[in-house]
């Protein structure tokens, strides 16, 4: 994380020790682009299920 964010490993360690909330920032910021990722799999796979099921009954027409 702290070559992303192009810093030390010690800023990172005393953002942890001596400033919590940006810490706290930062960390719940990483996740937040996690769950961006997760919401964009799920949503392609839900896609991909609809698209499966329109494809089905169309064949039974």
């Amino acid at each position: 994380m702290a070559y992303y964010l192009d810093i030390d490993v010690s800023t990172l360690y005393n953002w942890r020790k001596h400033k919590p909330n940006l810490y706290r920032i930062v960390m719940l910021g990483f996740k937040f682009d996690e769950a961006i990722e997760q919401s964009k799999k799920n949503y392609e796979s839900l896609l991909d299920s609809d698209n499966n099921i329109k494809d089905e009954i169309e064949r039974f027409r």
